[in-house]
């Protein structure tokens, strides 16, 4: 004899026998109708954990076979319930339906914000809402602060922005040309459109700057378009190298110059040469700093950074014995 006990398929709004689908689309329906963020009348948050539960056990084989023999008191474990050889099944449902309705919907819940202001209209189709839209969206307005649902930013896009040191130094424009898609007026199709983009290099910028163009991203039924954001990175220069507002530039010299004084011209960002001179006696690695000979200081482009002369120390692949003797004597030991 079947228990009495709750009437989950009642809960549903389905008969007895009634396929996965047919029960997934109960569900749908009444969790929508129930939900607490749109139905503010007492016993919509019981009734909404009720759906949930009803679901729990019908869209799982096992607890419906003994739920359909013994009923809600021989599934949760009443003496004589429905668990194999006379044993009961003991069934507790543990689930916050808050979360089920959220992994029900593709693991998000898409109603944080839909059901403001009084949510939909009671007439509203609640049996398929997603009918009228691809990828989970909504195809008529809900009343949310913005008329309709309020959408997610898309995840910038980034690219990568190549400039010079001579661009760098002294700044520059650069026309960027982006393709994007775009609504059309019937606010459901898109067509594609190009764009320059107009990106304005300021004296001293840092590799890494970032610059930012609002919204420039595709633009879909269901999104908020991504912002495109250009990322700038120094390419390769063949004379000197960078470090923040300094400048490196590497000065080959050989042992002698490096033993006995040497003077180097270091050719500069604006198409000048300076001469550095040192009679010191130069270590490899050593760096003889000329300052305000680098790039515009990011923050102060008036002011500028340093040209850092590196040395570099070009030894001799081999001597001769009477060079060799010379060395030994005038060389400390």
């Amino acid at each position: 004899m079947v228990k009495m006990g709750k009437d989950y398929y009642g809960v549903l709004g389905i008969h007895k026998g009634a396929s996965d689908d047919e029960i997934k689309k109960a569900y749908r329906k009444q969790a929508l109708r129930y939900h607490p963020d749109k139905n503010k009348s007492p016993g919509a948050e019981e009734k909404f954990k009720e759906v949930a539960e009803a679901y729990d056990v019908l869209s799982d084989p096992k607890k419906r076979d003994v739920y359909d023999r013994v009923g809600e008191e021989g599934l949760k474990g009443s003496p004589g319930g429905g668990g194999p050889n006379g044993t009961s099944f003991n069934y507790t449902f543990h689930g916050d339906p808050h979360a089920m309705f959220t992994e029900f919907f593709g693991g998000r819940n898409p109603f944080d914000h839909f059901f403001r202001n009084g949510g939909p209209d009671e007439d509203m189709d609640v049996d398929d809402p997603f009918a009228s839209f691809g990828m989970g969206g909504f195809g008529r307005s809900f009343g949310s602060r913005s008329g309709g649902l309020e959408k997610k930013q898309d995840p910038p896009v980034v690219h990568e922005l190549r400039v010079t040191l001579e661009e760098i130094f002294s700044g520059c424009t650069k026309k960027m040309k982006v393709s994007h898609r775009r609504l059309n007026p019937d606010g459901r199709t898109t067509r594609t459109e190009d764009k320059i983009l107009t990106v304005e290099i300021k004296r001293g910028w840092k590799e890494g700057t970032k610059i930012t163009f609002p919204k420039e991203g595709d633009e879909t039924p269901t999104n908020i378009p991504a912002d495109v954001v250009f990322v700038l990175k120094d390419k390769p220069h063949n004379v000197f190298r960078r470090d923040g507002s300094d400048i490196i530039y590497t000065a080959k010299i050989s042992l002698r110059d490096a033993l006995c004084g040497s003077t180097v011209k270091v050719p500069t960002l604006d198409g000048q040469t300076v001469t550095v001179t040192t009679q010191d006696v130069v270590r490899p690695g050593m760096r003889k700093p000329m300052s305000g000979e680098g790039l515009p200081l990011p923050k102060c482009p008036e002011r500028r950074g340093d040209l850092v002369v590196e040395y570099e120390i070009k030894f001799p692949d081999q001597l001769n014995q009477s060079t060799r003797e010379t060395l030994k004597r005038v060389l400390p030991a």
